[in-house]
């Protein structure tokens, strides 16, 4: 049977797929990509944040797993009102847990149960070598380094680190991070849980507290990932999976509730757009309004993806008219990956550290860079989101899997904050109801709605190619547009990995707006 792997950067592609040739799992695949993709693409993910999976085995219903961080027990609501809100950088803004290794550990526990397990230290090999001899430094990096350059002037680690003869790195040079490499080499040795309750522990709690963090040592060893049941939704072709609260997963999975209901076939472009836009707009709408910790869940989350609920809003798809906007959008950087082992096991994983460079702060002595994902708590003591310890912040992040009728199972995902459902629609609504090729799906124009990573403005984004098709035809719907150029990293880095059943086929396909590559074998 075939194997593959996706990932928006080659080298951790690379690293998954020398793991799924050794005979190893789809999980030991994507711990072994997770760690590459922590060192090669240090702007949009480390292990000093979050990783959300969902894994399939054939014949199962999948399982999800939330290794996504909790406020810290310290973390003090009325400080940081009197302060004046929560910084967006700094030791203040790092409020949540890094859950991304217990993400990893809970997901290998599971792989052992299915074969017997590679050693860690060969999972986390290629990303030793990597951070100890240098990655190659891509046009994403630089553009992300460039846009902190003022923000980050006066944090020393950072700058130690990333601009280490006192300028920002230049595309194709060598950048490493020894610490980081004796980082992964003594979670090696020692396991993965030595992040939580070992040297490393110690280490990163010190530092995190002289950066004025509210973590503590006890947040460390109290941390655990939870399995828990993702969301699934019938609908005319197969079946939805998704990420349940606090990520916006839900809104993902309405995006494409709604579009099933409303389009018909023989749509030119423009009216596919339209009617995918205006199902965003609704679940935005909803997730806006609904999403939480899921301790703090109601009972109207629980019934979004309820018949009468899906009706409901269908009705409110206007095909003619844009429903006005903006409304308050969310921004993130992230990156997604997928894969399918020689058992048919498929994994959608996706991790983060939300803005680039999470929190901005490097600790030094691991090479770990903090997330800053609590900055999505609210302050307001009546918001459904407000900031409690021990609760989980909302999330943009959300892998996605699709199990169709026809026999194909589908991972798929991608980076970008607010456009992470509005690309999984636009790959998914050109792949499997427009029955364009995998590759195409993704590669072709894209647009979104409100704000991406890097970006601010809250209007509909065309690319080049496609407002030249269909502009004109959105702006008599009434849509505010912008055009940006074509192949534009905010528009996000999707990806995709199929399997079919039925016919042993497999694809694979990563987006040219990033540095990655989709393999098979």
């Amino acid at each position: 049977m075939s194997i593959a792997f996706t990932a928006p950067h080659s080298q951790a592609s690379e690293a998954g797929m020398a793991i799924l040739r050794q005979g190893g799992s789809a999980v030991e695949a994507m711990v072994a990509a997770a760690a590459m993709i922590a060192t090669v693409y240090p702007h949009m993910n480390s292990i000093g944040g979050d990783g959300f999976w969902v894994i399939s085995e054939p014949g199962k219903l999948p399982r999800a797993l939330d290794a996504c961080g909790t406020a810290a027990q310290a973390a003090d609501l009325n400080a940081y009102t009197q302060a004046g809100g929560i910084p967006s950088r700094g030791g203040r803004s790092c409020i949540t847990m890094a859950g991304a290794i217990d993400g990893w550990h809970q997901a290998l526990q599971l792989s052992a149960s299915w074969q017997r397990p590679l050693p860690l230290s060969a999972l986390l090999e290629a990303a030793i070598d990597a951070a100890r001899q240098g990655i190659r430094v891509t046009q994403s990096l630089v553009n992300a380094c460039a846009k902190v350059a003022t923000e980050f002037q006066d944090f020393s680690a950072y700058q130690s680190l990333y601009c280490p003869d006192g300028r920002m790195p230049a595309v194709n040079e060598n950048l490493s991070n020894v610490t980081l490499a004796d980082t992964f080499d003594h979670l090696a040795r020692a396991g993965l849980q030595d992040f939580y309750h070992g040297d490393i522990s110690r280490s990163l709690s010190q530092q995190l507290g002289d950066a004025g963090s509210f973590i503590s040592r006890s947040d460390f060893e109290q941390y655990q990932a939870q399995w828990v049941d993702p969301l699934s939704v019938r609908f005319s072709q197969g079946t939805l999976f998704n990420f349940p609260a606090p990520t916006q997963g839900i809104a993902s999975m309405l995006i494409l509730a709604l579009y099933d209901r409303v389009r018909r076939t023989g749509m030119s472009e423009a009216e596919q757009v339209h009617l995918l836009v205006e199902c965003t707009k609704q679940a935005f709408i909803q997730r806006d309004q609904l999403v939480t910790d899921r301790s703090r869940l109601s009972q109207a989350y629980h019934e979004l993806l309820h018949e009468q609920t899906l009706e409901r809003l269908a009705r409110n798809v206007d095909p003619n008219q844009a429903l006005s906007w903006p409304r308050p959008s969310a921004t993130g950087d992230t990156i997604w990956m997928g894969a399918l082992d020689q058992q048919g096991r498929m994994v959608s994983y996706i991790q983060s550290i939300y803005w680039e460079f999470g929190s901005g702060v490097v600790l030094p002595e691991t090479g770990v860079h903090w997330n800053n994902r609590g900055i999505s708590f609210s302050l307001d003591p009546q918001h459904h989101n407000v900031l409690q310890p021990g609760c989980r912040p909302f999330h943009t992040l959300n892998p996605a899997y699709a199990e169709l009728d026809d026999g194909r199972r589908m991972a798929y995902g991608t980076m970008g904050g607010e456009g992470q459902p509005q690309t999984q629609a636009a790959l998914f609504n050109r792949y499997v109801f427009e029955r364009l090729g995998l590759a195409d799906a993704i590669a072709l124009p894209r647009w979104l709605l409100g704000r991406s990573w890097g970006e601010q403005n809250h209007d509909l984004k065309l690319e080049q190619s496609l407002a030249d098709d269909i502009a004109d035809a959105l702006l008599a719907k009434g849509h505010q547009l912008q055009i940006v150029a074509d192949q534009n990293e905010l528009m996000g880095h999707a990806g995709a990995v199929v399997f079919n059943a039925s016919s042993g086929a497999v694809e694979a396909a990563t987006d040219p707006r990033s540095d990655g590559a989709a393999l098979i074998r």
